[in-house]
């Protein structure tokens, strides 16, 4: 009689590599690595981001979809029923973001890793305010210091600001545009 550790190995190879990939993904309490992924499931992580391209595709009409933040991945659900799931859990409608709650967090999005000096400097005005809305809220989050004087925070956007703008990455943030570029196009 062997002992019984919860695990059974004949029951883990009855389901394909992806099946397994979706339930880790689905027990995950948030973004996992493509490395641990690849750890947990003996395989390459070549072969996990492979596993989850396919997922992506089965998963486009879905109610759920692939989020990527760097090397790391989570299940979240389709930003389309956002609606229907606050429904269910009772959820109030979510606050809106001031204007310039929008303008910082645009531009940390498409600077980031960027510091509040910087922002400044675009906007052309203290950005405290809204900074310190955008982290209580966990749409920003404090990814380092920069290596200068005074050592300034650098910040970035979280996963929760994919989430809650529908986004898988970053880099399905539209292209900025510059007023030289904008003038050019209505010529």
């Amino acid at each position: 009689m062997h002992e019984n550790n919860g695990s059974s190995p004949q029951a883990e190879h009855d389901l394909s590599h992806l099946a397994l990939l979706e339930s880790l993904l689905f027990v995950a309490s948030g973004p996992v690595s493509i490395h641990r992924l690849a750890r947990t499931l003996d395989t390459t992580p070549a072969a996990v981001r492979s596993l989850l391209l396919s997922l992506e595709e089965l998963n486009r009409d879905r109610g759920v979809r692939l989020q990527w933040s760097g090397n790391e991945v989570q299940l979240t659900t389709a930003p389309q029923a956002s609606d229907v799931i606050e429904r269910f859990l009772g959820l109030e409608v979510t606050s809106r973001l001031s204007q310039a709650a929008l303008e910082v967090l645009a531009i940390v999005a498409h600077m980031q890793p960027t510091t509040r000096p910087e922002i400044d400097d675009i906007r052309g005005v203290n950005s405290d305010g809204a900074l310190r809305t955008l982290l209580s809220k966990g749409l920003i989050e404090e990814v380092g210091r920069m290596d200068t004087p005074g050592r300034p925070i650098l910040y970035g956007t979280t996963p929760e600001f994919l989430q809650q703008f529908g986004l898988a990455s970053v880099q399905e943030l539209p292209a900025v545009s510059t007023a030289a570029e904008e003038e050019g196009s209505l010529n």
